[in-house]
């Protein structure tokens, strides 16, 4: 069972479009007529096109594209803020905020037309971005599910709690989790497929695949291609095995 998968986006289209062009190479390859791609979320904040991704990925589901989009801890604060920015995010740190730079809120503002927020009133950048942020974009984000499975893979943003059933993880889990997770190496049940945490390159460490590749601080962003519990990145010259 062949399921493909792309890392952490963030407001990337033409990283995300190059990882599209391999993956339609690989399925020419394979006589693949529509195995599912699995976005693991972070669609928006840091890079300079989160409403161009959004319409994208949304246009493709719309028209019939065999895609999965699960919603990232980014996709979720940028929710948070537009429907209520004073009120703090469960699982963001207290000292920060959306639109602090290191979360990269106020580049998905930008790419939607509303000024930096910095020298401004928060009650005057939340009232623009409001009125810019179409209805239609709150809405995709809203619906995009937490979690997806497939064969031996279990595909999530940012991991699982170890030790609780896959079927009853928290949202904040799903969406935030580092080290109970990552630093967990028994066997979860299926192979757990996840960004969040970014890294200089995808890792597989036996329970778990990592694919954040850091496209939100200039890295690659990663495709990859899942079979079984087998793994490999997808590059311009082919397939490139990942292993434990």
């Amino acid at each position: 069972m062949r399921t493909y998968a792309i890392g952490d986006i963030h407001g990337h289209l033409d990283l995300l479009l190059a990882a599209h062009d391999l993956i339609a190479a690989d399925r020419a390859a394979a006589g693949d007529a529509g195995s599912p791609v699995v976005h693991l979320g972070d669609l928006v904040d840091r890079g300079p096109d989160s409403p161009a991704v959004i319409e994208h990925l949304a246009g493709g589901i719309a028209r019939g594209e065999p895609w999965v989009v699960l919603k990232g801890n980014h996709d979720a604060l940028f929710l948070d803020f537009l429907d209520d920015p004073v009120r703090h995010p469960e699982g963001l740190r207290r000292d920060l905020s959306w639109l602090h730079p290191r979360l990269g809120g106020a580049a998905t503002l930008a790419a939607y037309g509303v000024r930096a927020p910095a020298d401004r009133p928060l009650a005057q950048v939340w009232a623009d971005a409001a009125a810019a942020v179409p209805a239609a974009h709150r809405a995709f984000l809203a619906a995009l599910p937490l979690a997806f499975a497939r064969g031996q893979a279990h595909f999530v943003h940012a991991g699982i709690r170890p030790g609780v059933a896959l079927d009853a993880q928290s949202a904040v889990d799903l969406l935030w989790i580092r080290d109970a997770f990552l630093d967990d190496r028994r066997d979860h049940g299926p192979l757990i497929v996840h960004g969040h945490t970014a890294l200089d390159r995808p890792r597989h460490y036996g329970n778990r695949v990592n694919l954040d590749s850091g496209a939100a601080y200039g890295g690659p962003l990663t495709a990859a291609v899942i079979e079984g519990r087998d793994v490999w990145e997808l590059t311009p010259s082919g397939r490139v095995p990942l292993r434990p």
